[in-house]
């Protein structure tokens, strides 16, 4: 019997959670798993490197889908550890005047004399194994291996792109927004959604996953920075239509800052405005955090989709997915294809 090839899109935490959950209905489902990560971050570590080496593709939604894909054993685990280690601010002494006691030396943490702070290991990993080998799914090959990756990482497309917004203000004022970072943070609502270049090259061994794929699955994730943007290059909007594939939407549990104001329903709502011919087989929430359910079943109807309730949510009471809880919840849903 064949393995069940399943690919998951997103990227950064969302992604991660999404991966793990897939190892974990693994033990029940011979699983092919294919992670397609968005590249369109330009925040924290990922962006000082597209802005110092003009790095082909920020590196950490790359790293974190690897991480996430890691075999259970010692060494590869501790190599998965290695690539998430991010170097701390080194210190340097500096003269204090204490009240009373005049004047003194402290240790402190100057950033600005440290090119290596706040760097993960694994992004300077992967930005040398791109220069080195000239070519970005060759560089996470090779890292996969490294790790045991029970599954590939790919890229969506093949540079870096950048995320721009027009948003709605508080005010009421439109805005347009540059940079994914950028986006994520602002404070308003997005009315639309574009990337620059418009249209990227995608990734061909992306495009041949979803052709072939078996499921393809979106979320949860940040939903106009991690999931929608796939939906935006061309070429791999029209794999995913045409793939023969099933589809799963999982929805976040809790709406972030970027989707503030948008229900559980609006976010079916806006795969559907992106790329109108996207049908769904099934919406998996958690009945927990879904609020009313009807309007979320409608939104799912309106994609061809069932909806599913279950209980994914960690057990602290936190909008987080368990990938324990979402790995269960997947096998009976991935294995309806048998």
């Amino acid at each position: 019997m064949t393995a069940i090839r399943v690919v998951a899109f997103g990227g950064g935490h969302g992604l991660s959670a999404s991966l793990r959950a897939l190892r974990n209905s693994a033990r029940g489902l011979d699983l092919n798993i294919t992670a397609i990560v968005t590249v369109g971050d330009d925040g924290g570590s990922s962006g000082r490197l597209r802005a110092e080496r003009d790095a082909l593709l920020p590196p950490g939604d790359l790293r974190q889908a690897l991480a996430a894909l890691a075999a259970d054993n010692p060494a590869h685990r501790l190599t998965a550890s290695l690539m998430q280690h991010r170097f701390a601010s080194m210190t340097v002494p500096a003269q204090v005047t204490v009240p009373g006691r005049g004047p003194r030396v402290e240790r402190r943490a100057d950033r600005s004399q440290d090119g290596l702070a706040g760097h993960a290991v694994g992004n300077l990993l992967l930005l040398g194994l791109i220069e080195m080998l000239g070519d970005p799914v060759a560089a996470l090959d090779h890292a996969a291996t490294m790790v045991g990756a029970r599954g590939r990482v790919l890229p969506m497309a093949l540079h870096a792109v950048g995320i721009e917004a027009d948003m709605v203000a508080p005010d009421g004022s439109r805005v347009t927004v540059s940079g994914q970072h950028s986006v994520a943070v602002a404070d308003g609502r997005v009315a639309s959604l574009r990337l620059v270049p418009e249209n990227p090259p995608a990734c061909p061994e992306a495009i041949a996953a979803v052709r072939d794929a078996d499921w393809l699955i979106f979320g949860p994730g940040s939903w106009y920075t991690s999931v929608l943007p796939h939906l935006l290059v061309p070429e791999l909007a029209a794999a995913i239509v045409a793939s023969g594939a099933r589809r799963l939407v999982t929805l976040n549990l809790s709406p972030d800052r970027e989707t503030a104001g948008l229900s559980t329903a609006d976010h079916l709502a806006a795969l559907h405005w992106y790329l109108p011919d996207l049908r769904v087989d099934t919406v998996l929430a958690d009945a927990k955090w879904v609020g009313e359910p009807e309007p979320v079943r409608a939104a799912a109807q309106a994609l061809g989709a069932e909806l599913v309730l279950v209980p994914v949510a960690v057990a602290d009471g936190s909008p987080r997915h368990d990938p324990e809880s979402l790995g269960a919840a997947l096998v009976p849903v991935l294995g309806a294809t048998r």
